[in-house]
């Protein structure tokens, strides 16, 4: 029985980073390093914290910025 559980679980897993790289590959993540991203928000120029830089190489934005980028063009 155990052994079904472990399967389910590192099915769960993989399923999980697949999504995760889909959604980097979209966003035109792929390929890039923490090195990439910017230190400070390119549009309201406020310091991008270590954590946001990691979750997202090559980030440029703050969450308020990508916020709102994100709302204006729904």
């Amino acid at each position: 029985m155990t052994n079904l559980f472990d399967r389910a679980r590192e099915r769960e897993e993989q399923l999980r980073a697949d999504v995760l790289q889909e959604q980097a590959r979209r966003a035109g993540l792929t390929g890039k390093t923490v090195a990439d991203s910017a230190t400070h928000c390119r549009v309201c120029g406020d310091a991008i914290p270590d954590g946001r830089r990691a979750a997202y190489p090559g980030i440029q934005t703050c969450v308020d910025c990508q916020s709102e980028l994100e709302r204006a063009t729904r």
